[in-house]
């Protein structure tokens, strides 16, 4: 039953979501920043996704009401794993949660292959974890138009409102010759 669970949950958390259509320290410094230029910080970032969590709602996954679920806390290696991942796709002008295999995607640089969400996680020192997902998103220029979108789309909203996940790292990273000019990244973990 657990395996099918673990089967199930990276079967959700790796659904791609198209919109509008590594060293830990400098990256959280870096990311801190970067989340600055478009006017958002982890607490209200933190604020609006535990709000959502805190209702009851269907994503439309076929699991029917999921929630309320308890509320995330913020986590700096997720948050880590989260900007390297934003970055990559800003600076290799892609959008999948398979990073480039370019220099930007730092994990899959030094491992010699593209890297995937679980790689960049455990690259950025979160391990020994149950439960991983992840959700991006491009083009959105708020927290609030993000989360509403991931809402819309029944894997990220099933992401969102998971109850195994404990902690959350979400970076942003604004690169306005891109294809969509912002790209969020949203990295989820329970231990």
């Amino acid at each position: 039953m657990t395996h099918f669970k673990n089967l199930t949950l990276i079967s959700l958390i790796t659904s791609i979501f198209f919109v509008g259509c590594g060293e830990q320290s400098p990256t959280v410094q870096k990311s801190l920043s970067l989340e600055k230029s478009v006017n958002v910080s982890h607490a209200k970032i933190l604020k609006i996704i535990n709000e959502v969590r805190s209702v009851a709602r269907d994503c439309n996954d076929g699991r029917g009401l999921v929630g309320p679920s308890v509320a995330l806390t913020w986590n700096i290696e997720l948050e880590a794993s989260s900007y390297e991942h934003s970055n990559d796709l800003a600076e290799s002008n892609t959008f999948d949660h398979l990073g480039s295999g370019t220099e930007s995607d730092i994990t899959g640089s030094n491992n010699g292959e593209a890297s995937y969400f679980n790689d960049r996680i455990r690259a950025n020192g979160y391990v020994d974890y149950a439960f991983i997902g992840e959700n991006i998103a491009g083009g959105q220029k708020s927290i609030e138009e993000a989360v509403s979108a991931w809402l819309a789309s029944p894997a990220h909203c099933t992401n969102l409102m998971e109850p195994e996940f404990r902690e959350i790292g979400v970076a942003v990273v604004v690169k306005e010759e891109s294809e969509y000019g912002t790209y969020w990244t949203q990295n989820f973990g329970g231990k």
